[in-house]
């Protein structure tokens, strides 16, 4: 068993962890508007479905 202040060091660790993702500035991206919906009078099941994002952050 941990030592209670070691157990106390790791959680105050883990909450400043949370705190930086949750200050992180975040961009959400409607992607339904550049996502291309599929043909319905053309039906390629025999090629696998992929696609590619690209984000460019400089």
């Amino acid at each position: 068993m941990l030592p209670p202040f070691i157990i106390d060091q790791i959680r105050r660790r883990e909450e400043e962890e949370r705190r930086k993702v949750d200050e992180q500035p975040r961009l959400e991206l409607p992607l339904d508007a550049y996502i291309p919906r599929p043909d319905p009078r053309r039906e390629d099941d025999d090629q696998p479905k992929r696609g590619i994002v690209i984000l460019d952050l400089g």
